[in-house]
């Protein structure tokens, strides 16, 4: 099960005032079991592919690789610059990059830690 941030830290607290590392006044609570396992499920990914001037990059290939597994998911650009992944698992990091005519922009890290269930973030080409 994973757990969030606050319930995680609330768990190192309570370790250290069992093996009296701190003071005897300390209190020691954990949040609510609801605050746990908040990125379960999916999200989206989407945003646009953009060029040096802002302006948008039709035909990109955009890629999502999964950290654990290393597949790659892809997607071409619309015409407006615009891509989309649905059913982006929130358990797992994935990086973001686009790519076209050799060019390929800086890869972006859709983290566990970022709890957004819509992940929108532009990528620039240069």
């Amino acid at each position: 099960m994973r757990m969030s941030r606050a319930s995680w830290l609330a768990a190192i607290t309570c370790g250290l005032l069992a093996l009296g590392a701190l003071p005897a006044g300390s209190r020691c609570t954990f949040l609510a079991p609801a605050a746990w396992g908040q990125n379960f499920g999916a999200r989206t990914v989407s945003g646009a592919v953009l060029d040096g001037n802002e302006q948008p990059v039709a035909g990109a290939a955009v890629f999502l690789k999964n950290s654990k597994t290393k597949a790659i998911r892809s997607y071409i650009s619309t015409a407006d610059g615009h891509f989309h992944f649905a059913q982006v698992d929130m358990n797992v990091d994935f990086d973001l990059w686009a790519e076209k005519d050799g060019k390929k922009s800086a890869t972006k890290t859709v983290s566990t830690w970022d709890d957004r269930k819509e992940f929108v973030t532009d990528l620039k080409i240069k």
